[in-house]
């Protein structure tokens, strides 16, 4: 596993960025290092921001997802950074995936409403549930597999990955949504999904700040 590479620190926020297989914050039934655990050795005084166990964890990441996070260092950033991200006030996140097949248009968006059902999230047709919007751009294609880059709106669990197979197209490698068959015949080193930008106001002032984390290899080369 590749170590955390910090991007960006000053007194109120680190930004990261994640490597894949790492779990954000210890996790019933996982062992290992998290994001938390590599975070508190460089800064201590991120020691019980937002609680025990979650120090300065202000939005998550899946465990195979790798890429670009923002951690608050003290209780001021992270109640400013929370309301923004919880509200989707200015917040950007864009992600880049290696998706088996493509969607059946260039780009678009899709809104539905989604909601949890055992270890999985659901597209409810009741329209229950939490609104997801996911927008979608496809980058390149080939040999049955595309580049697509995803922005979102809302930040629901699982969401790329639920509206990736939606639209015909799920992230590669990916156990839960995606196309065992086509994995099997090419298998991924891992799930290929990866944030790469992420913009938000900065805490102190309210600027808006953007941050980028290059693709690892695996996502480029696959």
């Amino acid at each position: 596993m590749r170590c955390p590479k910090i991007i960006f620190d000053d007194r109120d926020i680190a930004v990261v960025s994640k490597p894949a297989g790492m779990l954000v914050h210890p996790a019933p039934g996982h062992s290992g290092p998290t994001m938390v655990d590599f975070l508190l050795r460089e800064f201590p005084e991120m020691r019980g921001v937002g609680g025990e166990g979650h120090d300065g964890v202000v939005h998550r990441l899946d465990l195979d997802t790798s890429g670009i996070m923002v951690f608050a260092k003290n209780r001021r950033a992270y109640l400013a950074l929370r309301r923004d991200f919880e509200r989707h006030d200015h917040v950007e996140k864009t992600y880049l995936a290696v998706t088996n097949g493509a969607p059946f248009a260039n780009k678009g968006t899709l809104c539905n409403f989604l909601f949890k059902s055992g270890s999985k999230m659901k597209v409810s047709p009741e329209g229950r549930g939490l609104r997801a919007v996911t927008r979608w751009e496809v980058l390149a294609r080939r040999n049955g597999r595309s580049l697509v880059e995803f922005r979102i709106e809302t930040g629901r669990m699982h969401q790329i990955r639920v509206h990736a197979a939606g639209i015909g197209c799920p992230v590669a490698g990916d156990p839960l949504y995606g196309d065992k068959e086509a994995d099997a015949r090419r298998r991924p080193p891992r799930m290929l999904l990866h944030a790469v930008e992420l913009a938000f106001p900065h805490p102190s002032d309210g600027r808006i700040v953007r941050f980028a984390a290059v693709p690892p290899p695996e996502i480029v080369n696959f």
